[in-house]
């Protein structure tokens, strides 16, 4: 990519996509456009078609998506997949037709089987069923790799995939009805200290800028106690205060602080190419996609009591079983990433105390 290149990040309020804006403005890019949603709607081809053509994006960076945790993803099970084969459509094929040099689809690492092999190679994509409760949107991250591979091998087009693992960071979604689990522990241990400590300003600092179930700081303590209750954040009569955390706390999850994300894709759109993916004495081409993560997993019950110390709360935790776990284990290998020439830089404990400090940046 040259320093004035159109880029087209799609999606770049997202945790993502502003890790990327935030990267490629650092690495010395002056020519980045974007639309927000209620600019360009993406599930819509006709205005997908008409941005493109007006526009003429040299580079494209798809990382627009309709995400959510396993709540959104097991109840809005139409609306996943809809949305995020829609988008992915629209965007490749209008990149297609207008000639866009290099293309990145990113996707996630959920498109591996339930019951995985671990560490998650490349090659293990489609090899079993997947985890039921984000199912939709796992077929719909596959049906972009697949895309992607699919203009690459018919049109000679130069589209890389790439699957982070659990991402993290600055613009986190921490929606408790939607949030994934890093963030969402983060806001309830943070909610958890300061009702440990009768600390009410904290907590209304923190519901007026994010209203649970329309709950904010203009409400009763009674109506603010009922929601903390309500999503897990209760104080006993003893003043003991309980944080619950849904299943067993036994699953081990992987985290990659989102700046590292984008550093990763960064170098893969100025260094490498898609016919850097796969082997050249390969007979089938296919499985092309690159996870990007860390290699390096913890069980959710530690992530809490590793967040639990950075934050200073006192408390305790109640995982609750009868609550889904999801997959027990998702590790990625990166071996792929590693040998194209990336590795993260961010360890977790760095990472939660820069996120946490960033919360409290916008909750103070």
């Amino acid at each position: 990519m040259e320093k004035n290149s159109k880029i087209y990040v799609a999606g770049h309020r997202g945790l993502v996509g502003s890790a990327l804006v935030l990267k490629l403005k650092e690495s010395g890019y002056t020519n980045l456009i974007f639309r927000t949603h209620a600019e360009l709607d993406l599930t819509n081809t006709e205005a997908v078609a008409g941005f493109f053509a007006k526009e003429k994006p040299d580079y494209v960076f798809l990382a627009a998506a309709k995400v959510g945790g396993i709540v959104a993803n097991n109840t809005y099970r139409a609306d996943f997949i809809y949305a995020n084969l829609m988008i992915q459509n629209n965007v490749v094929h209008q990149s297609y037709l207008n000639k866009v040099k290099k293309l990145m689809f990113l996707g996630s690492t959920c498109i591996y089987p339930k019951s995985c092999p671990q560490p998650m190679d490349e090659s293990y994509l489609l090899t079993d069923v997947l985890e039921y409760t984000n199912e939709p949107y796992a077929i719909a991250k596959i049906a972009g790799i697949k895309l992607c591979e699919s203009y690459n091998l018919q049109y000679g087009t130069n589209y890389i995939s790439v699957m982070p693992t659990n991402l993290y960071g600055p613009n986190d979604n921490f929606d408790l009805e939607k949030s994934h689990v890093l963030p969402a522990l983060i806001r309830k241990i943070h909610l958890g200290k300061a009702l440990e400590q009768n600390d009410w300003a904290t907590i209304d600092k923190d519901l007026a800028n994010l209203p649970i179930e329309g709950v904010s700081s203009n409400d009763s303590i009674v109506d603010k106690t009922a929601i903390l209750n309500k999503y897990g954040i209760s104080k006993n009569d003893s003043g003991e205060v309980t944080v619950e955390i849904w299943g067993s706390g036994k699953p081990m999850r992987e985290f990659l602080w989102s700046e590292d994300m984008a550093d990763a894709c960064v170098f893969l759109m100025e260094n490498r190419d898609f016919v850097d993916t796969y082997s050249s004495d390969s007979k089938e081409i296919r499985n092309t996609h690159i996870n990007i993560g860390t290699g390096k997993d913890i069980s959710i019950h530690d992530l809490a009591n590793t967040i639990k110390e950075k934050i200073g709360f006192n408390g305790s935790f109640y995982f609750n079983a009868n609550k889904p776990d999801g997959t027990l284990k998702k590790l990625t290998s990166v071996k792929k990433l590693n040998a194209l020439g990336w590795k993260h830089k961010i360890e977790l404990e760095e990472g939660i105390l820069n996120i946490y400090n960033w919360y409290l940046s916008k909750n103070s």
